[in-house]
């Protein structure tokens, strides 16, 4: 057996006593005894991987990571698309706290004196620094420069190799979104490809130059705490599985594109309000996919797009290894906490629909992973977690004060799980996306119910799904169990109503349970 991240060997009978004992001695500890944390930050990645029990990925480097502390199997995201979900991540606020709903939401402009997970940690006598897409920028929205006083390194979400990906290297749609580029004209641009696969070295590509970074990070900050006591709060944001998946050839062959499993059910579920579902969106800006009502796609097309999904989270997983390579060779296990996570799922054409941006399993689930000194590896626990739990998770960990905003602090801390996985501190998780209406979710061990309700009155639709006798979500049955909806209902309206876009953030409060 493993000792949490350092690798060291330990006995079974004092696990128990070690995690209580290193815990305390943190909690209490100056800051030049203080854990050092790590967060490794993926975009778009569901669970789809060895340690989640998929028999087609080929993740060793997760893997190993997820053996050294504990995996959360029913972790959720709070929104399904990509920035208000890094929102709620640094805030430790639900999008419905902050009225931070879109792709160009602007922190500062929300909630200007917010005290984002970098900022607390800073303030605590942290050296903090980031690289890669820690919050995302892009479609008018700048992220947050000020959550960084030792700086940010930037790279490329979009990224094409080969001309003809991008019409013979001229700007793309998603290359414009994404760099704040021509906004104006955007239809106008040519598509991109949805993949590409270069027999190239790793570093041509971001997640190698990110990755690169951040082992150079490691060990300047290895080296400052040895000389200064200062402990590092380092973030590391990969983009792939992001589109386009751009990956190195090598890791498009480790895989068999037949093999792998594309989608069997390209229906709505069954009664399922229209407002839930979702046709064309983010994967309709890149070629060749139908820009149409095209439902399913064509076989070929969907494998392309499988086999891309694939190859693009071995090419981060294998920029993970690099990391923890030089994280074990400097032996920073013993004094880090590490944070895997990813900022919301994927659809891979189940229901017909493909990227995120709903209230379905597939979009909201996602992958967490945590381990350090206090914590026992090879843990699994069934508690529902959710992003903005890490916030006041990682804040008693390292021992500092709870957060108290002054934003809402929504998240509950973990700790009581990582010290034991057996312990519940909530029966549910609570996500939201806003379409025509806000369709605000609970996620119980059994159940999701969608409330979607108009933002100026009308008809309420109800969505209710049970995962044990219908793991697919095939059919809406709230009509038909109206006593479990109801329950339901009822958590969901103990949580405050929801703030619009245009109204002022909600301040610090108790997080409902």
């Amino acid at each position: 057996m493993r000792n949490g991240c350092s690798g060291k060997a330990f006995h079974p009978f004092l696990s128990a006593f070690f995690a209580w004992s290193m815990l305390a001695m943190h909690c209490w500890g100056e800051t030049g005894d203080r854990l050092n944390v790590l967060m490794i930050l993926v975009d778009d990645l569901k669970p789809i991987l060895g340690c989640y029990g998929d028999p087609f990925a080929k993740t060793p480097n997760i893997d190993r990571l997820a053996a050294r502390g504990m995996i959360f199997e029913r972790a959720y995201c709070n929104q399904a698309v990509c920035a208000p979900s890094r929102f709620t991540l640094m805030l430790g606020s639900h999008s419905t706290s902050t009225g931070l709903y879109g792709l160009g939401s602007r922190l500062r402009e929300r909630l200007p004196d917010a005290v984002t997970l970098p900022q607390f940690f800073a303030s605590h006598g942290y050296h903090v620094e980031g690289l890669g897409k820690v919050f995302h920028v892009g479609h008018g929205n700048e992220g947050d420069p000020d959550s960084f006083p030792h700086g940010l390194t930037k790279d490329k979400v979009i990224e094409y190799l080969d001309p003809a990906s991008t019409d013979g290297g001229r700007l793309t749609r998603e290359e414009a979104l994404f760099t704040n580029q021509s906004l104006d004209r955007i239809p106008s641009l040519p598509r991109g490809a949805a993949w590409e696969s270069p027999d190239v070295p790793d570093d041509a590509y971001a997640d190698g130059r990110i990755a690169k970074g951040v082992v150079q990070k490691l060990q300047e900050a290895d080296d400052r705490r040895k000389k200064t006591g200062t402990p590092f709060f380092l973030i590391a944001g990969f983009v792939r599985p992001h589109l386009p998946f751009s990956a190195p050839k090598k890791y498009w062959d480790l895989y068999d594109p037949d093999s792998l499993p594309i989608a069997t059910d390209h229906l709505e579920p069954k009664d399922a309000p229209k407002v839930a579902g979702k046709r064309g969106g983010e994967i309709a800006a890149y070629e060749p996919v139908p820009t149409g009502p095209v439902a399913p796609f064509p076989e070929e097309l969907q494998r392309s797009l499988v086999h891309g999904y694939y190859a693009s989270t071995s090419y981060m997983d294998a920029q993970l290894g690099r990391v923890m390579e030089e994280f074990d060779r400097l032996e920073l296990g013993q004094n880090t906490i590490v944070v895997f996570w990813s900022d919301h799922g994927f659809h891979l054409g189940d229901h017909g629909i493909w990227t995120k941006h709903t209230n379905y399993e597939q979009a909201n689930r996602i992958p967490m992973l945590i381990c350090g000194p206090s914590i026992a590896p090879g843990g699994t626990t069934g508690q529902l977690a959710q992003s903005v739990d890490l916030y006041p998770t990682l804040a008693e960990l390292a021992g500092l004060p709870r957060p108290a905003g002054p934003q809402s602090i929504d998240g509950l801390s973990l700790v009581p799980v990582l010290r034991d996985p057996s312990t519940r501190i909530r029966d549910h998780a609570y996500h939201v996306f806003p379409k025509d209406k806000l369709g605000r979710a609970i996620r119980t061990e059994r159940y999701r119910l969608v409330e979607w309700r108009g933002h100026r009155g009308g008809a309420v639709e109800l969505e209710l799904y049970d995962y044990q006798d219908d793991p697919a979500e095939s059919r809406n049955v709230a009509h038909e169990r109206p006593e479990v909806a109801r329950e339901l209902q009822r958590i969901l309206d103990q949580y405050p109503p929801a703030i619009r876009a245009g109204e002022p953030a909600r301040r610090h409060q108790p997080a409902a349970r």
